[in-house]
């Protein structure tokens, strides 16, 4: 076998391949032997019919065409291997010539990985926002906590603001009532917004027993997005009691003794989530300044996968579970489909741009990943998933990414590089130390940079034939 390259642009080539026939001897007595399996010839045992026979009955066309296909993904591989390309998907392949007992010649386009020279980054500056805790956001976390704890107790008077009300609810589109328009035993906090809008309204002034029917635009359900009349009834009211904030509160609520030690904890989780942010924040504005100074080529092919992907996981999982559809969506956000297009390739672009640029970190510090870095990855992403660590590894292996894993926990460690190299300052002008958040928030910020690449690669990676 031959085969040359020719570079087409930074990120596609075209492989020109010629086979020998001989080369195709083994292709073509499997052939042979499959047909033979699948067709039957008066006279001749299945399985046991001669390959002139074959060729008499059913055309030796039909031999070489299958033959080639067997043969092709062999030859376009090892003429991959040979060139040493890093390609991207699966390739568009052209037979160019066939002669029987001659030769096999076909074309190979793919897209490659592009060259990309990474300079010098250790003079990045990056600005982040300042840790700091205040007495009334750890005023604001005691008073969450104790709306947690807080009781209620049923009231015979008018429903107000911050009331529990029990409600029995009937919706109906155009004088039809909807068969997922029906509720009853419905608990409600007065002011909450999480229902209906303008149920508060409708209901505050009510006594238990009490009906009354409002207008409002339905968020989900088989009509969501309509004008509905709703009809509510008030069955209960029930008014909230909040604990007193003391120490018997704190040993409720928590493992301290004493209402001063929840606040100290208070305090200290609240450090330790914007210490998170920042970190967060950290990684992503190095990443920015790191993809202004690099130069990097993006394949049209998988540019476009990218942007599919990314609107069919928001129309068919986002905006499916939220009830909406893309111009609802893009309703309630103020876009234009234009500008909606234009942002999904602009975040499509910086996905793809981010791991080819991370990916040549990799290689280049030599950076590899541990089992244990790569189960801690797992379960931190089993937890922002919903599932159990186990569910989550077998949904991985099953649908053959662990690849895709092991690539964000490497590209993660090359952030967590180019960020300890940069020079990080808060608002306030003082340097900040990002060692113990650092590791977990750069997987977490290439994590979440795209995925057309990692996907590309593992489907290069799957052997199937190319069609003639």
């Amino acid at each position: 076998m031959k085969s040359a390259v020719e570079t087409l642009n930074p990120t596609r080539v075209r492989l020109t391949v010629e086979v020998p026939f001989e080369e195709l001897k083994d292709s073509l007595d499997a052939a042979y032997k499959k047909i033979n399996q699948q067709v039957t010839v008066k006279g001749f045992r299945k399985g046991k019919i001669p390959a002139r026979i074959i060729d008499q009955r059913f055309g030796r066309g039909a031999v070489l065409e299958e033959a080639v296909n067997d043969a092709l993904p062999k030859f376009y591989t090892e003429a991959v291997n040979e060139a040493e390309l890093n390609v991207l998907g699966q390739p568009e392949v052209d037979i160019t010539e066939l002669k029987d007992g001659e030769t096999l010649n076909f074309t190979a386009e793919v897209d490659v990985r592009p060259t990309i020279e990474i300079p010098d980054y250790s003079g990045i500056e990056v600005e982040v926002d300042a840790v700091e805790v205040s007495d009334e956001d750890i005023e604001k976390a005691v008073s969450d906590l104790r709306e947690r704890f807080a009781s209620t107790s049923p009231v015979e008077r008018a429903a107000q603001d911050e009331d529990v009300v029990t409600l029995d609810l009937e919706a109906k589109v155009d004088g039809e009532i909807l068969e997922d328009g029906v509720a009853s035993g419905v608990s409600y906090t007065i002011g909450s917004g999480e229902l209906l809008e303008g149920i508060d309204d409708a209901v505050k002034g009510l006594e238990a027993g009490g009906e009354t029917t409002f207008t409002s635009e339905l968020k989900g359900g088989s009509a969501a997005g309509k004008e509905a009349e709703v009809t509510v009834k008030v069955t209960q009211v029930a008014a909230r009691e909040l604990p007193e904030l003391d120490d018997e509160f704190a040993q409720l609520a928590s493992e301290f003794d004493t209402l001063d030690e929840l606040r100290a904890d208070s305090r200290k989780r609240l450090e330790n989530m914007k210490q998170y942010d920042q970190a967060t924040q950290a990684q992503e504005r190095v990443l920015e300044k790191l993809l202004e100074l690099v130069e990097v080529p993006v394949p049209e092919k998988l540019l476009e996968d990218e942007i599919n992907t990314r609107k069919h996981n928001l129309e068919h999982h986002q905006l499916g579970q939220m009830g909406l559809d893309l111009a609802k969506y893009l309703e309630i956000q103020g876009k234009t489909e234009e500008e909606f297009d234009a942002e999904t390739k602009e975040a499509a672009v910086k996905g793809i741009k981010t791991q080819f640029v991370l990916d040549e970190l990799v290689n280049r510090e030599k950076l590899n990943v541990n089992q244990e870095e790569l189960t801690e990855h797992l379960m931190r992403r089993a937890a922002s998933s919903g599932m159990s660590p186990d569910q989550f590894a077998q949904a991985v292996v099953e649908g053959g990414q662990v690849p895709m894993l092991v690539g964000e926990v490497a590209r993660g460690k090359a952030l967590a590089v180019v960020v300890e190299a940069a020079t990080v300052k808060d608002t306030n002008g003082e340097v900040v130390d990002l060692d113990d958040e650092e590791d977990e928030a750069a997987e977490t910020v290439a994590a979440t940079e795209g995925s057309a690449v990692a996907e590309a690669e593992v489907e290069a990676e799957v052997e199937e034939k190319p069609e003639a």
